[in-house]
């Protein structure tokens, strides 16, 4: 049975190649799992299994960092070193920032953290 990231052989139209420029946030989170690697808090090998056990849906709505995100949270709160009410509660004081700032995506303050 193929997983959500098994896609090798199946049609799934044209890539864009074209380079683009990462977000601030990007940067940030390929930052901290670079940090979290070389401490060895999660292996790679650790992340690719959580990011791949995200499910279907959230594999093919999610960018590539929101994947990664989703993923180092999950990690984080099993391996106890955050709680999800931590997390929730963090999420909350960004989402509050960029409302106020105007840089809020639409329809952002409608996902659940």
């Amino acid at each position: 049975m193929r997983g959500p990231h098994d896609v090798g052989g199946l049609d799934d139209g044209p890539i864009d190649p074209a380079p683009h420029e990462l977000g601030f946030w990007e940067k940030q989170i390929d930052g901290l799992r670079g940090v979290i690697g070389a401490k060895v808090i999660v292996t790679t090998h650790e992340n690719r299994r959580y990011v791949e056990s995200l499910g279907d849906d959230a594999y093919e709505t999610l960018t590539y960092y929101e994947r990664w995100t989703a993923a180092l949270s999950r990690q984080m709160v099993d391996k106890g070193l955050l709680t999800q009410a931590e997390i929730d509660a963090r999420v909350r004081v960004v989402r509050e920032r960029l409302a106020a700032s105007g840089e809020l995506a639409p329809g952002a303050e409608d996902v659940k953290p």
